[in-house]
């Protein structure tokens, strides 16, 4: 038989409800179904260019340093093709979940003035920029050239297409780095032949047999040729000298060129991610960008660091973009 308590309630009753206020309180405590804390699965990582390259290299540090803030594997993907277009157009077009992400790099800036693609740095949420590297000028270690001043007077002093470099494909990167040396120079962004190549490693080995003049890469990129003696590097396009290199000068230094360009790249996710999820990720990359393992990797390896947050690299691109659809129009490498 059931006791009563004075007000009509039974002790049961009052027992049951009890727990049930308990367990309510848990579930209010839980996250709602299907809004478990971010992230709850794996992070796909999209690098759009291949495996064993320097954008590769660089995501899969990140990756690795990711995974360990973030509590989830972060999985590399390497979705290559089309002059870059694949990877970033597979970027651009991932749902908006944050569980797809990808190191995008300075060709967003430039592939659609070549016309290859509708897509451009507004095509994504930046995260945040992680590297930049400069462009060298390299020679052969049996040039005559020693210095980057004796070269540039023998290219002024030449007839148009006297010499000859090379570094990347026709339009690419390095491409638009010598032709906006020659126009900072005065010179038509052409004068110099440009021989494109399937990248720097194959724009080295050629320098080193003597087939082109020289060579518009990062001396990163250079440094197997550069420590086999088999090359130098004369200068570099940058602001500062890289402590990697403290022996190769910039232009600024010694032709009173300011002129500056460089490689970049940096995370993104699709257009259309949460402002949570973009600051998350965010938050999560400072913390890559500070550690030690990702300053002393990129540090041996002679990769430039920078840090720009979501809308500090957003400024960025928009900057990039402005100023590399300029170098490709005066180089007559723009469709659009």
């Amino acid at each position: 038989m059931t006791k009563h308590s004075k007000n009509g309630v039974s002790r049961r009753t009052l027992m049951a409800g009890a727990a049930l206020g308990t367990a309510g309180a848990g579930l209010l405590a839980r996250p709602a179904l299907g809004q478990a804390r971010y992230p709850a699965r794996p992070i796909q990582l999209i690098v759009p260019w291949g495996a064993g390259g320097g954008t590769d290299a660089t995501a899969r540090i990140v990756g690795q340093l990711l995974e360990r803030d973030l509590g989830q594997p972060v999985n590399v993907v390497n979705r290559t093709g089309g002059s870059g277009v694949v990877g970033h157009a597979a970027i651009a077009g991932a749902a908006p979940d944050g569980y797809t992400i990808g190191m995008i790099t300075v060709e967003i800036a430039m592939m659609h003035w070549q016309g290859l693609t509708e897509l451009n740095p507004t095509s994504y949420t930046p995260l945040a920029l992680v590297n930049e590297d400069p462009p060298g000028v390299q020679v052969n270690n049996t040039s005559p050239y020693q210095d980057i001043k004796a070269l540039a007077d023998a290219i002024k002093a030449s007839p148009a297409g006297r010499f000859k470099a090379s570094g990347t494909g026709q339009g690419g990167i390095w491409h638009l780095a010598l032709a906006g040396w020659l126009l900072a120079m005065g010179l038509k962004a052409d004068h110099v032949r440009w021989v494109p190549s399937n990248g720097a490693a194959p724009a080295m080995q050629d320098l080193a047999a003597s087939g082109i003049d020289l060579v518009t890469c990062s001396v990163p990129e250079a440094r197997a040729m550069l420590d086999a003696g088999r090359a130098r590097s004369l200068a570099i396009m940058a602001t500062a000298r890289n402590p990697v290199f403290p022996n190769v000068p910039t232009l600024n230094e010694t032709l009173g060129i300011n002129y500056n360009t460089g490689a970049w790249r940096g995370l993104a996710a699709p257009k259309g991610v949460s402002p949570e999820i973009a600051s998350t990720l965010g938050a999560a990359l400072k913390k890559v960008y500070d550690s030690k393992e990702y300053q002393d990797f990129m540090s041996a390896r002679g990769f430039g660091v920078v840090w720009n947050d979501g809308p500090g690299f957003a400024s960025f691109m928009a900057g990039a973009d402005k100023s590399l659809g300029d170098a490709m129009k005066a180089a007559g490498l723009a469709k659009a």
